[in-house]
């Protein structure tokens, strides 16, 4: 059940740019990064639970690494995860359901969807390019209240995520939170972030901005 706007938030009828989380919003990563991790553990004789790492997807790659390496060699293992990154990642992952319909929904209304995402933009290109999602920008390496400053500098009024993170992000930006249940927040963990809408999944996007513009 969505939930009603807050009432700072924009109004419907600005005009539209809908920002977009990326993994586990847009994209189902997880077998990518799943595949990603093992290929790193291997090469480098470090355990790690690839399982385990993929049931916590949102935050930046630093913040995972941090469990399996110690402190100074992070930078170097993020830079070689992110160079074996399209060997990997990009050939499993699947676009979730009703992501390419999100993103049409918002561009046939006349707006624009762009994506800002923590990962690295050049991976977060190749997955959109891979899967045949078209948004207007990619703005990469941002997490939570830092993805406002991306928000603003290109208007968006609504911001779709998985992640308590992206709530804080849209709120932050002053824009609209909607949020799916997709990734590893559940719908009353969203709601108690602040998610100002919450639907089942991005299936329901398009009946839902059409209703929020009308």
């Amino acid at each position: 059940m969505a939930s009603q706007p807050n009432p700072a938030s924009p109004r419907p009828d600005a005009p539209l740019t809908v920002g977009f989380d990326l993994d586990m919003t847009l994209i189902d990563s997880r077998p990518g990064i799943r595949a990603a991790y093992r290929a790193l553990s291997a090469e480098t004789g470090t355990f790690i639970d690839a399982d385990l790492a993929v049931t916590r997807l949102g935050p930046p790659l630093d913040e995972e690494l941090a469990y399996w390496f110690p402190e100074e060699r992070i930078p170097e293992m993020a830079d070689r995860y992110r160079e074996i990154y399209p060997t990997y990642a990009i050939e499993p992952t699947l676009a979730m359901p009703g992501a390419r319909e999100a993103v049409a929904a918002v561009q046939a209304q006349g707006g624009r969807a762009i994506v800002v995402t923590a990962k690295h933009e050049p991976n977060a290109k190749l997955h959109l390019a891979h899967l045949g999602i078209e948004a207007d920008a990619v703005i990469g390496w941002l997490w939570a209240e830092a993805k406002a400053d991306a928000l603003r500098e290109h208007g968006a009024t609504v911001y779709v995520g998985d992640h308590v993170g992206d709530v804080r992000g849209a709120h932050t930006a002053g824009a609209l939170s909607v949020a799916v249940p997709t990734g590893p927040c559940a719908p009353d963990e969203l709601r108690a972030a602040g998610a100002d809408v919450v639907l089942g999944d991005l299936t329901d996007f398009p009946a839902w901005l059409e209703s929020y513009r009308a």
